[in-house]
Formats: C-alpha cells, structure tokens, sequence
C-alpha cells in the first residue's frame, strides 16, 4: 500500500467516518445528537478534534477553517488521530468548498510523509481515504502526483551524504527519469572539465569525489511554449564551507539539504511528466560537494568561470552562487522563455525572513513575478521579493578580478542575487529557500528534516502556464 492514497467509492466498507464541514449549518443535516453538537462546537473553538465511538467505528466531525493553510493543518491533525488510534483508513464526506476540499486532503498526504530507510523499526504511516463526494477523479489524481512529487524531493534531501554524493544523484534522477517520462543526460568530470565549468570544478576541487551536471528535459508534443522555461537547481551535496570550514555544531549538521533547490527540480520534472503538462522544460544541476581537502581553493584565489568571467573568491562558503552561475550562463543556449533558479544560498535570507518563505529576486517582468507569488501564497510557499538596486554592485567589485563571490555583512541575499545576475540575459528569477527547505524541529505537514519547498508552488505556476 501507498503511504497516501485517494480512492473515490460510493459505498466504501469502512467504519471509520469523516464528515468535512463548511458550516455550522451542515451540523442540523447530519445524524448527530444535540448534544454531541455543543460538544463539536467547543472543540472547533480550541482547536481540537470532535470525534466519538459508536457501534459503527469512529466518528470525526471537522469544521473547515477559515484559512486554507490551518485546512492543511487540520489534515495533519487527522493524520496524528489516525496513528494514535491505529487506523489505516477513513470512509470521507467532503462537504467544504473545493478548494478547502482540496486543501484537507493536501495536508493529510503531506503528513503521511515519512523517511525511514536506516531505521531498523519502521513506522511507516499508510492512510486511504475514501471519498464519497466534494473531489473529482482528475483532481484526486493531480493531487496524489503532487504529493508524491514532494515526497520524493524529501527524500533525496533527508538522504544522507554517505549514500547521495554527486554521481549516485546523477544515478536517482536517472531511474526517476525512466518512472515518470522524462529525459536526463548527465555530464561527468571529463565533459564538465572539457566545457570549462570553472565554477563547479573550482568547488568540487577540494573534494575526492566527482562532480555530475545533469540536464533534465520534458517536451511535451503539445507544448504550448516554443521556448522552453528552464529550472536551475543548486546541487551542493554536502557543504563544508571549504577551507572557510562552516562551525558545528549548528552550522554544518543538516548541511546535507544544501542540495535542496536542486531537489525541487527533480521534484517537479516528476510532476510535470506525470500529469503530462503541455509544456517544454529543461532544468539544470550542477552537483558537488565543497571540502577543505585536495586542492581547495583558498580565500584570494582567482577563478574563470564558464562564461570567461574571473572572479575573486574571497569566501569558499560562498560557494553555491559559484556552481549556479555556470549553469546559468549554459542556459543561454537554449535562447529560454523564462529561467527560475532554486538554491539555499544565504544564511541572510534566512535570518531575513526565518522559515516561513522564500527570498526572490529577478529581472523577470512584474506579471511573471506576481503569477509567481501568487502560485506561492496559494500553497503557502510565500515570497518576499528584495531589491536588486545598482547601489549594491559596489559590494561585489573585486580590486583584482571581475568580481568577487561575496558581499559582507550587509544585504547578502541581494549581493548574492546580483552576483547570479551577472551570468544571465533572459527574464530570471532567483529563489534562495535556504530558510524553509529544512526544518530541525516537526512542523505540522512540513514535518521534520525536508520540507520539500519549491515543488508545489512550482507545479502551480507551470500548470497555470500550460493553461494560457
């Protein structure tokens, strides 16, 4: 069995009902004591679960929240009742609007997600539901691929780096490829180093093991963008810092979700491939770990980067804009609609705005911006765009080089984004999701470790792409 599944049955043989609520009204149309309704009411009020036991099995009572982000919440509180109660399935009456509909079932899939490969006890959580009514066939499946897509982003970000180095990433894509329907070519050391990617080798030069570039495509026959958008993932397996070594604990420990941009790629390739979206992407990882050891490049060293550009690394940590920039500057080729790239860059971003949403930044007009965020407040992967005014190119002007990798102290996620903008000529937005994409404590649907950002508010806004 799936760890989630959505089955549509009419009269499904279970005992266990769910009634989901859009009123207080719909209380008066359901067999319910008098009672068992001042009861309900209370419990809405605090926040808690209203359900009983009869001869029937359990009976849960939810009333839709106001917000559809607490709905989603609400799925995860069904979830911890299904666990606490061992039960593995629910007979299910939608009776909310659709999009809150939507939003429940969202956030019960969500929150069965969990990653249990090293564990020698798995507590794997299995959930059916069956609906009798308030969701289509069409979007029962969409929204199981979703959550499956966010899943396996999840997955390839909670794997240890011990299993999930650079070339074995390369091996993962590959067999997702072959599941979903999309094509993967994979350059190794040799064709990196032929291309002259001078910043993924100048990261990858401290590390004994090799670095990949894969190139993700799906092209649908009846893709309605003759141009393809391009997806730009970070794929920094580990991050060390380098010779500028990151302290631990702290800093370093969860280190191994540096590859979570690049994860929200694969992530939505899924997706699109499986829904079958009418549309022609191309998205781009540059994969490596950074280490202090080998040859590492040292804070003062100059470095050429694909695109002939020198540039000063004044800080190895510094060193996810150095891997982007390459794959950047190889999306010219493909003469791109639109590029977004996804990266947990800066430790400034995140203490801009905490976990709660995402930095953007680009060059793109302002309708491709506000389609983004929208996509984004719509799945509660909020955005929050700063500036990237000409002032702040002063910070990165190296007296010996080009520019240099890194800013100081001030505005680092901007400084950041302007390094990025200097190997682009194409509408681009720039991502940095290093507050959200990993979570130490449980949050609620998120859950603990990967949080999987970037998938669904991605899914959404290449769907509603497809549509135009």
């Amino acid at each position: 069995m799936k760890q989630f599944q959505i089955l549509l049955e009419e009269n499904p043989e279970i005992k266990q009902n769910l009634f989901f609520l859009d009123s207080w009204d719909h209380l008066n149309q359901i067999n319910i004591l008098q009672d068992y309704q001042k009861i309900f009411i209370e419990a809405h009020k605090s926040r808690k679960l209203f359900y009983f036991h009869n001869e029937q099995g359990i009976q849960l009572y939810v009333l839709a929240a106001e917000k559809l982000d607490a709905v989603r919440k609400q799925g995860y509180e069904i979830v911890e009742l299904s666990k606490k109660e061992a039960l593995k399935s629910w007979n299910v009456s939608l009776q909310a609007s659709q999009e809150k509909n939507i939003a429940l079932l969202e956030g019960v899939g969500l929150s069965c997600f969990s990653f249990e490969k090293y564990k020698s006890t798995k507590k794997t959580t299995e959930l059916a539901l069956h609906i009798t009514s308030g969701v289509e066939k069409s979007e029962a499946s969409e929204l199981e691929n979703i959550i499956a897509a966010t899943g396996i982003s999840k997955t390839l970000v909670n794997e240890p780096h011990s299993f999930l180095n650079a070339v074995q990433y390369s091996k993962e894509i590959k067999v997702l490829a072959d599941q979903f329907g999309f094509q993967l070519e994979v350059f190794d050391k040799a064709k990196i180093e032929a291309e002259k990617m001078g910043g993924i080798l100048a990261v990858n030069k401290g590390s004994i093991q090799h670095p990949t570039f894969n190139i993700l495509s799906y092209q649908s026959p009846n893709a309605v963008n003759e141009k393809p958008i391009v997806l730009v993932g970070k794929g920094v397996m580990y991050d060390t810092g380098g010779l500028s070594l990151k302290p631990t604990p702290n800093s370093m420990d969860m280190m191994k979700s540096d590859m979570a941009g690049s994860a929200a790629v694969v992530g939505v390739f899924c997706a699109v491939a499986q829904q079958k979206l009418p549309l022609n992407i191309i998205g781009l990882i540059p994969a490596t770990d950074n280490r202090p050891g080998l040859d590492a490049v040292v804070p003062g060293d100059v470095i050429t980067m694909y695109s002939g550009k020198t540039v000063e690394v004044l800080n190895t940590d510094a060193e996810g804009r150095l891997v982007l920039a390459d794959a950047l500057h190889f999306a010219k080729r493909y003469q791109p609609e639109l590029v977004l790239d996804l990266a947990t860059l800066t430790g400034a971003a995140a203490r801009a705005i905490g976990p709660q949403g995402i930095a953007c930044m680009g060059n793109a007009s302002e309708e491709i911006k506000n389609t983004l965020k929208a996509s984004g407040e719509k799945v509660h992967e909020r955005m929050v765009e700063f500036p990237l005014w000409d002032e702040y190119e002063s910070m990165i002007k190296s007296s010996i080089a080009d520019i240099k990798n890194i800013g100081g102290a001030d505005a680092g996620q901007t400084t950041a984004a302007l390094f990025l903008q200097h190997f682009v000529d194409y509408p681009w937005v720039h991502f940095d999701i290093a507050g959200a994409a990993f979570s130490l404590q449980a949050d609620t649907y998120k859950g603990k470790g990967a949080t999987g950002v970037g998938v669904r508010f991605l899914y959404d806004f290449l769907k509603n792409r497809s549509l135009r």
